[in-house]
């Protein structure tokens, strides 16, 4: 696989915003120039709804890029999904950052997003119906789960949106090759993330398609500068317990200059677009975010 074209642009967001303040946490990204902030989808946890938080963060900016960070599809009906994504889009032109995921990640959340037979196969046709609902006129679609005629949402962007996915299942790949703009890995080291990339460049030949070189993303998740043993120890726990096969000091960056070198890892493998998720307390959200901006900023291209 070939490191990052030189044309790919190298960006990186950040994610784990905070619930209590998330009006001053935009307002310092959008200060001090962040590339995008990234909401994710936990409605049983203490975190603002994606969709919700990303319109009153569109009302607040003018520059910053905001994405989902997954927003699970199947068990919502993605008309709905299409006209509030076309909302944002008229909002914030240029600025909205869908990526979506098959099913949610904490088992708290999984009753909340029940479907009719295979989830898998729910979640193509739905991802099929929204990107038609954000770039046709009027949509006459009649599957196995979805039937419409003459549907429309608006304002449609004058932009097609880029619809990334997120997993690395050999399913999930085969699919972002057929029917994704993109991909948004989670808890990958580089050389799986390589891995991971390649196989979506097979599916999508094999489907006649190509996604841009610079359509390859990660998760990268953090312990800030200050963590606690306790709090370091409680983080590789889970990690560990999350992907037990792997070594989760690979997973986890211990500070700025391992986030940095992770980064540089990933971008030798072809991935440049990274959402950095401090995974132990934050003592200041402000703080954080100048520290972010100065540590990993330099690494944008």
């Amino acid at each position: 696989m070939p490191a990052a074209l030189p044309s790919s642009k190298v960006r990186i967001g950040l994610g784990s915003v905070p619930h209590d303040d998330l009006g001053g946490y935009v307002d310092a990204c959008e200060e001090a120039g962040v590339d995008s902030v990234w909401l994710p989808d936990f409605p049983s946890a203490d975190d603002v709804d994606p969709l919700v938080g990303l319109a009153y963060a569109a009302g607040r900016t003018q520059r910053l890029k905001l994405g989902t960070g997954v927003l699970v599809l199947p068990g919502r009906n993605p008309m709905l999904v299409a006209a509030q994504l076309a909302s944002l889009a008229a909002l914030a032109p240029r600025r909205v950052l869908p990526t979506f995921g098959v099913r949610p990640v904490g088992r708290r959340d999984r009753g909340l997003y029940p479907v009719p037979g295979d989830r898998a196969a729910l979640f193509d046709e739905a991802l099929v119906v929204l990107r038609r609902l954000l770039s046709e006129p009027s949509v006459t679609h009649h599957g196995e789960f979805f039937h419409l005629d003459d549907a429309t949402v608006g304002p449609r962007p004058a932009r097609p949106l880029d619809l990334w996915l997120g997993g690395q299942a050999p399913a999930a790949l085969r699919r972002i090759g057929r029917l994704a703009d993109g991909w948004l890995g989670a808890a990958v080291t580089p050389a799986e993330a390589e891995r991971c990339r390649a196989g979506i460049e097979r599916a999508a030949a094999d489907a006649g398609r190509a996604i841009d070189d610079d359509h390859y993303g990660t998760n990268l998740t953090l312990l800030p500068p200050g963590t606690s043993d306790a709090d370091r120890a409680a983080v590789l726990a889970r990690t560990a317990q999350r992907r037990p096969d792997v070594d989760p000091a690979l997973l986890v960056a211990d500070g700025w200059a391992a986030a940095r070198d992770q980064v540089r890892a990933f971008v030798g493998v072809g991935v440049t677009k990274f959402v950095v998720r401090p995974l132990a307390p934050v003592a200041s959200w402000r703080g954080f975010v100048d520290q972010f901006v100065a540590e990993l900023g330099p690494e944008q291209t």
